[in-house]
């Protein structure tokens, strides 16, 4: 979820872009970027492992810290660019996982109720982050004033 915030809103919070040629073999990548415990990497230009990571000494991570990423083996020319994201939109992505996880089916689904009796009507499923209220129809919606301030208009 991680990756599809900041693609949301054009903002990678890019520390250094580090272009040039890349060898992922065995889950590590040469030449090796400069990177701490628990910081993330943006892999861009490769054919197979394009997206965020977080680095950690045992391996890289998926974008959302739960899974071995099991970065395939590959050389491309591209960049590694190493993310300053800030600790708050680390927190705001879980936050917006954790509602998609529990309100999506809710929000995906086209109504709530249908009338086949007489005339036909459904009503469009309308949920807010706490679940009522203020119609939203996206994570989108329902986070937009958290996520407004870190916008950018493109990358």
């Amino acid at each position: 979820m991680l990756q599809k915030v900041l693609e949301y809103i054009h903002n990678m919070f890019i520390n250094s872009p580090n272009p040039g040629t890349y060898t992922i073999e065995n889950g590590a990548i040469s030449p090796s970027v400069a990177l701490k415990e628990g910081q993330r990497i943006w892999i861009v230009g490769s054919d197979l492992n394009d997206g965020v990571y977080t680095y950690h000494e045992s391996g890289f991570r998926d974008d959302d810290d739960t899974d071995v990423a099991g970065l395939r083996d590959e050389t491309f020319s591209g960049s590694v660019c190493a993310l300053s994201i800030p600790p708050t939109i680390i927190a705001l992505a879980g936050e917006i996982k954790e509602w998609v996880e529990q309100y999506g089916a809710s929000v995906n689904s086209p109504y709530t109720s249908e009338s086949v009796i007489g005339v036909y009507s459904y009503t469009k499923q309308t949920v807010n982050r706490a679940g009522g209220g203020n119609p939203s129809v996206s994570w989108q919606d329902v986070f937009k004033t958290e996520l407004d301030r870190w916008r950018r208009v493109s990358f």
